[in-house]
């Protein structure tokens, strides 16, 4: 007999962080700097349930994706110094350079992420990655797969799926 599965979506109006960046392309431009409201939406899948007949804390899973978008709310999204784009910490704040262009962001406005570009693809896996641990963290361990999806505007969004185990 073939287990059940179980599919939780979470999609709540508050999944959502508004932020700005300009992502590097490989054979052209960079783009321009502007930001997006940015909406989070997240399946987690399973073939148990734990003691009490749930696949997850809803309230528990809920507050975790709220606290990673409340992280980037109202920030520049900048990749960690090291990679493509000239990044400097100064006294006056972070100077960005990409080839003739030159920022100067109040350092406090910076959100430094680890990946190389700021890309709806990457911003999906970090997302992933972060409650991916928390999962693999907990004793019930009822979690067995999560889709993230991060879409920054009307019908373009990033979906990274995968096993948490």
């Amino acid at each position: 007999m073939e287990r059940p599965r179980y599919r939780i979506a979470l999609e709540k109006e508050n999944f959502k962080f508004s932020a700005a960046h300009f992502t590097l392309f490989l054979d052209r431009e960079a783009e321009l700097l502007h930001g997006h409201n940015y909406r989070v939406r997240v399946e987690l899948a399973g073939s148990r349930l734990d003691e009490l007949g749930l696949l997850v804390d809803l309230d528990a899973a809920k507050r975790k994706i709220r606290a990673l978008c409340a992280a980037l709310d109202s920030r520049m999204l900048l990749p960690e110094p090291g990679g493509p784009l000239g990044i400097e910490r100064r006294e006056e704040g972070v100077e960005v350079r990409w080839r003739e262009r030159r920022y100067l962001f109040p350092a406090e406005d910076v959100v430094f992420l680890p990946m190389v570009n700021i890309s709806i693809e990457l911003l999906a896996e970090h997302l992933w990655q972060a409650l991916a641990a928390d999962f693999r963290a907990e004793e019930s361990g009822t979690i067995e797969e999560m889709e993230v999806a991060v879409e920054e505007t009307a019908g373009q969004k990033c979906v990274r799926w995968g096993r948490i185990g």
